[in-house]
């Protein structure tokens, strides 16, 4: 499903930035002076048994602790691979983003989202490619997230 018209026909605003295909945090700084939104990173993650899976959205700048998320989550956790990946969001690496959960129609995976992330005034996204991102206010990203069927924690 193209995001772009997901958001249109839910009536959730965005703007859009071009920018040359990026892949990490890193790259991505580079380009994205202009752009308002907390940057954040994205992260497929499935318990050991990969019967539940997890996108996982924190701040860029801060390390990711599997340790604490398996806490939240009361589950351990991995971090899926690229199979999983296709099969599940039907995205690749460098484009995981919450917009992908528009291809999880069950709304299976759960969503976990750090509360800097969640009160931040704009956030940021890939529209499930790497070369464009998307810009949302607090306001906006809160409806399209509550326009999809997935659980959402908000950590801490």
């Amino acid at each position: 499903m193209d995001i772009k018209k997901y958001l249109k026909e839910n009536e959730i605003n965005f703007r859009t930035y071009e920018h040359p295909a990026v892949y990490t945090c890193e790259e991505a700084e580079k380009y994205s002076k202009k752009i308002r939104g907390f940057h954040s990173k994205n992260l497929f993650l499935k318990n050991k048994k990969s019967i539940t899976f997890y996108l996982v959205i924190v701040p860029a700048k801060k390390k990711t602790d599997l340790k604490k998320l398996s806490e939240i989550t009361e589950d351990k956790l991995t971090f899926a691979n690229e199979k999983d990946l296709k099969q599940k969001l039907k995205l690749s690496t460098g484009a995981v983003s919450p917009f992908g959960l528009i291809n999880d129609e069950k709304g299976e995976i759960i969503l976990i989202i750090a509360k800097e992330v969640w009160d931040s005034d704009y956030v940021s996204f890939h529209p499930n490619i790497n070369t464009e991102t998307l810009e949302l206010s607090k306001q906006n990203f809160h409806k399209y997230i509550n326009s999809l069927k997935n659980k959402l924690i908000i950590s801490r």
